[in-house]
Formats: structure tokens, sequence, C-alpha cells
């Protein structure tokens, strides 16, 4: 019965520990999105939680020995958290709604502000983490009292339960618990938990628990090992090692960050990987403690051998690259591919930590039984727990603040693993006297100094492979074809600069590419280049009379370096969350100079929500191009709460741009992102620089009108988009994908909710699309498809009439333009210019048949050819081309004396290619269902066409029964079971009546 008893105490134990790694993980994200992802928001809510813990431990260890029933007064603390669990959503997001509309804006100063988020953040946490830290040890002395037969393994077996515990809930609640019910049913459940677990113990031990307050078994002992130093020593001890751990903790995920790569998944594995270690450390040491002799010789090994595993932890990690580029490699780009990695990642973490970590483990459990053995009582339980929490804290603020961007990982490393030996070595010195001679304490010592020395000197981290990115691409990189001009630590991120052979620079956080630049002055730009050039031209080009600019993130400088060109901005804030970015920035030298030097540029290092809330002021336009929303923490710059604070900080006709990603995503996801955004602002707009971006440009109030030329007529703005191809206000227009009255329906199509702090559907699936290397690029289509759908849904013109685009690989549309000039230039002056290097020569010939067509009458051609012929060409220009270009071809064709020889159904089609081309609605829809009406045998290419032409005609009047009555009647004939392309589905989700 008692074994019973004792097992299922133990049981419930690990049931705590499952739901206290739930409350820290998920308490974390909470107060992150109110007091941001910086480092010092990232220590602060450590702090108070970790903080919480030690003062309840330290209360218990005060105060426990005066009470009769521990383990009822454990029941109570379980009850307390797990109700208090149960409210916490509600509170927390009414409070911190209060706070921005009501409080904040009445604080005078950033320090003031700073001070009062502070405050209420430790309000939110502190009881709870207080009753987290007294479970511990009231738990153990409960235990102890009712089976004080056996204390040590007690202790060792509460650590591993609770341990053990923790390592499942940190991976059940990031991997499955919050993506079904997010943040909110996240908590609830854990408090449901601690709750029922509370009602549990104390149905089970009300009329059972024993023992006298403050009863220890080693009353009834001698007190040979006590010495009255030791007490004290060993608090330090606990102190030390906590400190150490930590230290640990932060260095190996920000080593393994860049080999697994950053995601809120990849740390899940990588705590659950620590925390693992920890329990089987303690589960060993269980079986074991009890009879050990001398439990502080015992601790003295433990404590430099742990040392000297975590020294090695450096070389070994080496190796690990290697492993991820062979995995990368065989890998299928598939949900099992997928699972495999995650499970390959965490056998990494393991392999890295788990050796470290498993003699940590042992040192609590030691060092607690130490102190009750030497007969210092149920006291040492929590004051030992205490002093470890306290020893966390400072080794996390140490780490983030000091260690990491002084020394970098392998200085922090060492400085880790050199307190945990030394600590050995001071407690070796203490017992030396039970050695016959000081041979061996000098020996050792010797030893651990060499081993250290070897360590610093000769151990080097190779940063081209921490550079590499290894977890996305599966290659490394080398000196022979990349040169590394910057490398290091930061406090957020590793940051490095690399220079390729052809003169391609890129900057990497965490070895992924943030921003890369071209600086050949004599080469063609980058992707990259583009996208950061317009997400400084459009806002400004869509609002002219802007003078304040708010950019988030810093990337390579340049979107900054473009916006001060403008002459009228007369301030630029640049808000980037690491201080290495800045000096990594300096790297692309001139291409970015007027970020370091124009005295309208101002440099936060902040995060965004934290910089906004903090400073209180309103922009003209805010531009956010953070990283991609894989990594850990930058979900929560894609959310309707990021959005809803950002509105708050623009001005009365105030202009947002989000950046987003389409390679490395799906649709769903860039769908959630649209939400958010449609939920927050009463009109968008979407822009693609490239064919892997797009802009989405939003304001508050009013719709957003057609972008001003003005900035062209500005030299120095001129020239820098002079070279990623932007010449005239055209090239800007051509790049418009659609708008919040078009893409709204779109994107409820798709079963996903908004992308939110709370259900951060986001950032629980980006990693996933990263490692598939999903793609969202269909997107696009809307407006590359052989209609002018985009334009005649929102009801855009063109702002000129003659068609002028700069073609550019970078975005395919382009080059459609510009065949269409070409064909239009051909077909109204009679001869292809030169100049149009792009039209092949299957373009080339059929041009000339329709000319012939036109003005020879083609008497050797069939009907069926002939319409080949005209769609084939005619295709190529109505969507590009304006109306009167348009009219000036069809004027130049009729000319030719061939009109009456054309067949009914020649003229059909002329006569939907003439509506096309004048964006005539009605003609366009009763030529269309003319053609499909006809009988006439077609191919799937025309058909469907013709569907998609009768479908946008009747859209364009408003006729959206017809158009639907059209796409059910043919949509078993064009598609039958295939997925519809993108035009179809924007067509279909504008017909649907709601």
């Amino acid at each position: 019965m008692h074994i019973k008893l004792l097992s299922l105490l133990f049981f419930l134990f690990a049931l705590s520990g499952f739901s206290g790694l739930i409350y820290e993980s998920i308490w974390t994200h909470y107060l992150k999105l109110f007091l941001g992802h910086a480092a010092y928001a990232q220590t602060l809510v450590l702090s108070i939680f970790m903080g919480g813990m030690a003062l309840g431990s330290w209360v218990c260890s005060n105060y426990s020995t005066r009470w009769k029933k521990l383990l009822i007064g454990y029941a109570i603390a379980e009850g307390i958290i797990g109700l208090l669990a149960l409210f916490f959503h509600a509170m927390f997001d009414n409070i911190i709604q209060f706070s921005y509309d009501t409080v904040i804006p009445t604080l005078s100063t950033p320090v003031l502000i700073n001070v009062f988020k502070w405050t209420l953040a430790a309000l939110f946490i502190l009881p709870q983490s207080i009753l987290l830290g007294m479970t511990f040890p009231l738990m153990s002395a409960g235990i102890i009292r009712m089976f004080p037969q056996k204390p040590g393994r007690t202790i060792a077996m509460l650590y591993f339960t609770n341990s053990i515990g923790a390592a499942i809930g940190v991976l059940i609640s990031g991997f499955l618990l919050i993506r079904l019910v997010g943040l909110p049913g996240t908590m609830r459940i854990a408090g449901v938990i601690n709750i029922a677990l509370a009602i549990a113990v104390w149905l089970l031990i009300r009329d059972k628990e024993t023992g006298c307050p403050g009863f220890t078994a080693e009353k009834n002992r001698t007190r040979q090992y006590s010495i009255n130093g030791f007490y004290p020593l060993f608090l330090i001890a606990s102190f030390i090692t906590g400190t150490a751990s930590f230290i640990y903790e932060i260095g190996w995920i920000r080593m393994l960050s860049l080999v697994l790569g950053s995601s809120t998944h990849a740390f899940e594995l990588m705590l659950s990987a620590f925390i693992l270690g920890l329990a089987f450390g303690g589960l060993w040491i269980k079986n074991r403690i009890d009879s050990i002799a001398s439990p502080t010789r015992y601790l003295v090994y433990v404590q430099i051998i742990m040392g000297l595993i975590a020294l090695s932890t450096l070389p070994l990690y080496e190796n690990t690259f290697t492993v991820m580029q062979w995995l990368m490699k065989i890998l299928g780009r598939t949900d099992t591919g997928y699972a495999i990695f995650n499970l390959s990642s965490h056998a990494i973490a393991l392999a890295i930590m788990m050796p470290t970590t498993f003699f940590a483990g042992m040192t609590l459990p030691l060092i607690t039984y130490s102190l009750i053995k030497q007969g210092h009582g149920e006291k040492s339980i929590g004051a030992v727990y205490a002093a470890n929490t306290v020893g966390a804290i400072i080794g996390v603020f140490f780490a983030i603040h000091i260690g990491m961007p002084f020394w970098g990982l392998k200085g922090l490393l060492i400085f880790g693993a050199s307190l945990d030996i030394g600590l050995g070595l001071v407690l070796l010195w203490s017992i030396a006297e039970k050695y016959s001679s000081n041979r061996l304490p000098s020996a050792v010592t010797a030893l651990c100094i060499f081993v250290v020395a070897v360590t610093l000197l000769l151990v080097k981290l190779d940063p081209y492979k921490m550079a590499s990115g290894v977890y996305r691409t599966g290659n490394l990189l080398t000196p022979e074809n990349q040169k590394l001009v910057y490398h290091k630590d930061g406090k957020t991120a590793t940051v490095s600069v690399s220079l390729e052979n052809n003169g391609k620079m890129s900057i990497r956080t965490n070895g992924k590419t943030d921003a890369a630049i071209n600086m050949n002055p004599y080469s063609e730009g980058t992707a990259d280049e583009v996208a950061m050039s317009l997400l400084a031209l459009i806002p400004m080009s869509i609002h002219p009379k802007a003078e304040t600019v708010a950019n988030i993130g810093l990337g390579s400088g340049l979107t900054t370096h473009i916006l001060l060109t403008n002459p009228m901005l007369k301030q630029v804030d640049t808000v980037e969350i690491e201080k290495e970015m800045i000096e990594a920035a300096k790297s692309f030298g001139y291409r970015v100079d007027l970020f370091y030097k124009d005295p309208r540029s101002k440099i936060y290092i902040d995060d965004a929500k934290t910089f906004f809330s903090a400073h209180n002021k309103k922009y003209d336009i805010i531009i956010s191009e953070p990283s991609n929303p894989w990594v850990s923490g930058v979900a929560g710059l894609f959310s309707e709460e990021f959005y809803r604070l950002i509105k708050r900080h623009l001005s009365e006709n105030g202009v947002f741009v989000q950046w987003v990603q389409l390679y490395e995503i799906d649709l769903n996801l860039v769908a959630s992102v649209f939400k958010a955004i449609s939920s927050n602002f009463s009109d968008f707009v979407v822009y693609a620089p490239n064919y892997g971006d797009i802009l989405i440009v939003a304001k508050n109030k009013s719709s957003i009108g057609a972008p001003s030329p003005h900035l062209f007529y500005i030299p120095e703005t001129a020239r820098a988009m002079e070279r990623v191809h932007i010449k005239n206000i055209q090239d800007i227009e051509i790049r418009r994908i659609g708008n919040k009255k078009i893409l709204n329906k779109l994107m409820d199509a798709f079963p996903i909710r908004a992308n939110s702090d709370y259900y951060p559907v986001l950032d629980q699936n980006a990693a996933r699309t990263r490692f598939l290397n999903a793609s969202a690029q269909e997107l696009l289509l809307i407006s590359t498809e052989p209609l002018p759908a985009v334009e005649m849904l929102t009801g855009t013109v063109q702002s000129t009439e003659d068609t002028n685009i700069t073609p550019t690989d970078f975005f395919p549309k382009t080059e459609s333009v510009y065949m269409a000039m070409a064909l239009r230039d051909y077909y109204v002056q009679g001869r292809v210019n030169p100049k149009y290097k792009n039209m092949t020569e299957d373009v080339k010939k059929q041009a000339i048949e329709v000319m012939g067509i036109f003005k020879k009458c083609s008497p050797m051609a069939g009907e069926e050819e002939r319409v080949v012929s005209m769609f084939n060409i005619f295709k190529r220009m109505v969507p590009y081309l304006s109306p009167k270009e348009m009219d000036a071809i069809w004027k130049s064709l009729y000319s030719g004396p061939c009109e009456d020889s054309f067949t009914v159904t020649e003229k059909q089609w002329l006569s939907l290619f003439k509506a096309i081309g004048k964006r005539d609605a009605k003609t366009m829809a009763d030529s269309a269902r003319t053609l499909l009406e006809s009988g006439k045998i077609m191919t799937q290419a025309r058909l469907r066409y013709l569907v998609a032409s009768g479908m946008l005609g009747f859209l364009a009047q408003g006729e959206k029964k017809e158009s639907l009555r059209l796409w059910y009647k043919y949509q078993p004939v064009i598609f039958s079971d295939k997925q519809p392309g993108m035009l179809f589905r924007l067509l279909v989700a504008n017909s649907t009546i709601h």
C-alpha cells in the first residue's frame, strides 16, 4: 500500500512538472507580447519566473518546518496555481488592452513606461511563480516525513519525475496543444491538470500524512559528517551549478540554432533535450544516493566530470554540421521527412547536451542529501532549490548580456565549464584532509587546468560552418566560394556577412540570409535589392507628403538608405533588435551609407512592439521588414495584435507596409497574414517586387490611391531605382497584384484563422513549410494570367496611355508586357524593332501569320489554324496594352482587305479580344458565352480562356450569379478533379454571394 501511494505521488509530481513547463513556456509567450522579444525582455521574463520560484523555495526553507501537513499545503498550492491559470488569458488580454489604450499614452517618458510594464509583468506571474517554487520543497519534505527511510532516493526520484514531466510538457505543448487550442487553451489545460492533481493529492493523503514538523531521519543519526562551514558552502555550490547550467543552456541553444535552425520548434527540441539529461541524471543517482558513503566526495567527481564533458561539446559541435548536411541531402521534402528531421534534431541536441546535463541532474539531489545527512533537515530542500534558481537567473543575465557579446560562444561555454570545474576543485580541497596526501587533489587540479587551457588555445569553432544555414540548404560555406567579412555572436543572434566571388554580399542571422546586395556597381542587383528598394519607394509614392518614417528591421540597411534619398523626409527611425546587425551592415559600404551618415537617420536597438509602446510616436509611414516568420519570435510581427498596435502609431493619412515572403511558405499561411491585416486596416494593396516576395500596403481609415511619379524626379532616388530596373511609375503599377476588395474573398476561402499572438498559426507551421520548401508564388498568377483581371475587378486604370515597361528577370510579368510592346510596335509600324530582343522566333512567326490573315487573307490556312494564330498573339497583347494602343493596332490591322473573309467563329473571337482590349465587360461576357455555346470543338486552353473571360466580364458588371452559373456549368469539363488555377479561384471567390 505504501509503495503504491509513493508511486502515485511520484506520478502526480510528474504531472506537476508537465504543467509547470507549460506555464513557463506560455507565460513567456504572453509576456513577450507585452514586453517585446528583445534580449532584456527575455531575461526579465525568466527572472520574474525564476525569481518567484526562488522566493517560494526560500519561504519553504524557512517556514515549512513549522507546518504539520506539507502535502496538504502542496495540494493547496497546486490548486491555486490551476485556478489562476483558468482566468489568466482573460485577465491578461483585458489589462494589456487597458494599458495600451489608457495608461501608457499618459506616461511621459520611456523610462516610466518600461517601469510600468515590468511591474505589471511581474504582477501577472509572480504569485503563481512563488507557488510553483513551493511545490518541490513541499512535496519532497512531505514525502520524506511519510517515508523517512531513504530520503536521498526520494529527492532524486522527485527530481526525475518532475524533470521528465517537464521534458514531455515542452514537446506536447509546443508541437500539439498550441497548434490545437492556442495559448489560452493550453494555459487552461495546464490549469485543469493542476486542479486535478491537487484534488488527487488531497484525497490520497488527507488521512495518511504522518511525521512531525521538521522531522528528518537524520536526527537519530550521528552527525559525523556535519561541518559547520558546509551549509553555506553547499548553498554556494547550488548557486554556482545553477549559474553554470544556464550558461550551458543559453550557449548550447545558440550553438545548435546554427545547426538545427532558430525556429520555435527547434528551441523546444533543444529545451526538451536539456531537461531530459537532468531527469535521467536524477534517475541514475536515485538507486545509489542512500548508499554513498561520502556525498561530498561524490559531488566533487560529478562537478569536475560535468565541467570536462561540457568542454568536450565544443569539438563535438563541429561534427553536427556534417550530420545535418547529410540529413538534408537524404531526407525527402515530405511530412515524413519533416518528422525524421525533428527526431534527428532532437538526437543531435541530446548528443550535445545530455552527457553534461546527466551529471547536472545529480548535483541538486547530492547537495540536498548531503545537507540532510549533516543534520540540516528539510529546510535544506527549499534552501538548495532557491540558491540554484537564483544562480540560474544570474547565469541567464550573464550569458545573454555579458558572456555572449564579449566572449562569443566558445568563451561563454569555457567559462561555464570552468565554473563547474572550479566548484569541484574547491570542494575537493575542502575535504583534502580525508586523503592521505595532497597528491590526488594536486593532480586533479593540474589536469583540469591543462584541459581548460588546451580547449581555450586549440579548439576553434569554424565560422564558415556556423554561417552556412545548413538546416535550410544542406550546404556548407567554404573559404573557396565565400569570404567571411564579419562574424559575431550577439545577444539575440549570431550575425555574419559573407562575400561571394561574383560580388554578392549577404548578411546572415543564425546562418539565415536576411539580405543580399551585389557590390559590383557594373553588375545587376539581386532580388533582395528589388524588394528593399520598393519597400522604400512604394509607400513614399503613395504618401507623397510623408515626413516621418519608422522602419522595422535593418536587414542590409538599403531600405533606410533609399528612404533617405527623399529630401521631403525629416526623420527615419530604424528599429533593429540585434546590435551586431548595425555593425555588420557597415560592410555594405557606399550602398547604405545614408543610414549611417544622414542626420535624419536614428537607430534604436529594441524590439518593435517595445519601441512603439515606449516611444508613443506617430509616423506617416511604417515599414515592417523582419526576418522570415519561421524564426522564433518573428511571427509575432505578422499578427492581429501587432497590426492593432501599429495602427495606433500611424498618422491620420499614414501608410503601413508589410513584407511577406512567398518562398518556404504556403498559401494557407500567407492567407493567415492577409486575414490579420484585413481585420485591422480599411484598405490594402499588394505589390510584388520580385517573384519571391510581396509587399502589403495598408491604410487606416481610407482607401489607397495610385502611386505618384514624383520620386523619379529626384536624381539620387532615380539612380538607386534604375539599378533594379524601376525607371518609371509603370514599373511600380505593373507589380500590383490586387487590393482588399478582391483578395479578401479569395483569402476567406482558405481554411485557416488569422495569425494571432494567442493562436500563432504562422509560428506553429512556418518551420514545416520551410523544410518542405513550399511556395506561395502561385498567388502572383492572378496578375500574370492573359486577362486584365486585377485591373477590371479593382477598377484601376493605367496612369499613362502608352505602355512603357522596363523588363527584368526578377519579375516575369515585365517580360510579358515587353513582348506586348514589341507586338504593338510591329503591328503599328509594320516592322520588328531590334530593341525587343526577347521576341522569340516562334512568336515572330505567329505575329507574321496574324499580319497575313488581316493583310493577305491567308488563303492556304483553315479556320482552326487562323484561330490558333490569333489566339496565341492577341492574348499576349490585350491584357497589358491600353485601350488606346489596342485601338491603334486594330486600326492598322483592319486597314487591309480581308475583314469580309473572316468566318463567323473568327469574328466572334476578334469581338472577344476587342472587348478585352477596351475593358468592355458586357461584350466580353456576351462574346465568351456565344463562343462557349457555339458547339465548336476547341482545346482546353481556349475553353478555359473563354470561361475566365466570361466570368470576369460578368463580375465586372456586378453579375455574380451569372459568373457563378458559368463556373458551375463548365468546371467539370475544364478541371474535372484537378485543382483550379489561382485566377479561377479568385473569380469563384468573388462570384460567391455572402
